[in-house]
């Protein structure tokens, strides 16, 4: 059981969550998904869902902060608002409306562990998934501070205006997956490129 199998469980885990959310997926569903074996799941995940859970956050977060730092690094911040809104689009357009974010899922489910006694709630493990997806949403805006701060916006502005670009397009992919378009997505482009325009400098 390689390493191959446990990123593809990953892969599959947080595309899963991102169409059915954290407690609409299975361990049995990602082993079906993703082709692998059952016995992998012991291998690679010994602390069980919450563990592939953790990683697949991880996962979901890398592939917008890897794109998304690249293209902010080299064209600047409002290059790098069209690249997250074009990566949510595909994402949107290639799952018919089905899929939205993994991490937005963790972020407003109770998550619950059928290890868990009684309810199967644990705040330990609740907590923790918490953290990671807060720790997700941080790194975007991170990366979307440094970019406005680059191009001479002050910290305080900047730092509102990465909270305002990644609430704003985060709820507006909740939209589109309702209305089964990406207007309500074009709509936050064309408002949000014309506030970042206007508080950069020059």
């Amino acid at each position: 059981m390689t390493s191959e199998t446990r990123a593809r469980m990953v892969a599959g885990a947080a595309d899963l969550m991102s169409r059915r959310g954290v407690n609409g997926t299975s361990m049995r569903d990602v082993v079906r998904h993703t082709g692998t074996p059952r016995g992998s799941i012991g291998h690679h995940f010994p602390r069980g869902k919450q563990q592939l859970i953790e990683d697949a956050i991880v996962f979901a977060g890398a592939q917008v902060s890897g794109p998304l730092g690249h293209l902010t690094r080299s064209r600047g911040a409002i290059a790098g608002l069209r690249e997250f809104i074009s990566l949510w689009r595909k994402a949107l357009e290639k799952s018919k409306f089905q899929a939205g974010c993994p991490v937005l899922a963790v972020a407003v489910e109770r998550f619950v562990n059928d290890a868990a006694d009684g309810d199967g709630t644990d705040e330990a493990a609740q907590r923790r998934l918490l953290d990671l997806a807060d720790g997700v949403f941080a790194d975007w805006q991170r990366i979307m501070v440094g970019a406005l701060r680059s191009e001479g916006v002050p910290a305080a502005r900047a730092r509102r205006l990465a909270a305002l670009v990644i609430a704003s397009v985060e709820g507006t992919v909740a939209m589109c997956r309702a209305a089964r378009s990406v207007q309500p997505l074009e709509d936050v482009r064309q408002e949000l490129e014309q506030v970042l325009a206007a508080a950069i400098p020059g």
